[in-house]
């Protein structure tokens, strides 16, 4: 599919051990063919745009460089720069949250990882507020995400399947992504 698209890697420079330099983390993207690549933060987050011309799905591309070339694990979440324009559009807790870095966005590296969280919608999370959006879990945790409960029972839920960014992060990306 090509176009614009926003990579998030878990666990990718947080702690000593999975240190990547952003410098390499762009030159190991762009060497797999992808173009207009930059990246956000010390992070792990790339936004590229897929030529017309690419093959394979770019999240499986990604992952099997970072441990060939880098000799590091991570997952990696791919949406479109259209699916990232929709988180944003469609967040329900706009109106509630005041602070985006205390609002977070959960991205599902499958849709279908909702199933898991059924549970936890039905449970009183207050003064925490959790919403499910197509592909994203949105949690506000007014008190920040250390104190809050929520952020750890989503992640038990869901394991390694999903990955979180900060309301802030989110809208960096989204002007990143946009299409000129």
């Amino acid at each position: 599919m090509a176009g614009k698209h926003v990579a998030l890697l878990r666990g990718v420079n947080v702690g000593r051990a999975k240190r990547v330099a952003m410098a390499d983390l762009r030159a190991l993207v762009e060497n797999l063919g992808y173009r207009d690549v930059r990246t956000l933060l010390n992070s792990g987050n790339v936004v590229f745009t897929v030529p017309g011309v690419s093959r394979g799905d770019p999240a499986a591309r990604i992952e099997k460089a970072i441990t060939t070339r880098l000799g590091l694990s991570s997952k990696v979440t791919v949406l479109t720069a259209k699916e990232l324009a929709a988180v944003v559009t469609d967040n329900p807790l706009r109106q509630v949250a005041d602070n985006p870095s205390r609002l977070f966005v959960c991205f599902l590296s499958n849709p279908a990882d909702q199933k898991a969280l059924k549970p936890l919608v039905r449970q009183d999370w207050a003064p925490e507020i959790m919403a499910i959006g197509p592909r994203v879990v949105y949690l506000w945790c007014p008190e920040g995400m250390l104190a809050s409960r929520l952020p750890e029972a989503v992640g038990r839920a869901l394991g390694d399947a999903v990955t979180t960014r900060n309301w802030a992060t989110v809208m960096k990306l989204h002007v990143l992504a946009k299409d000129e």
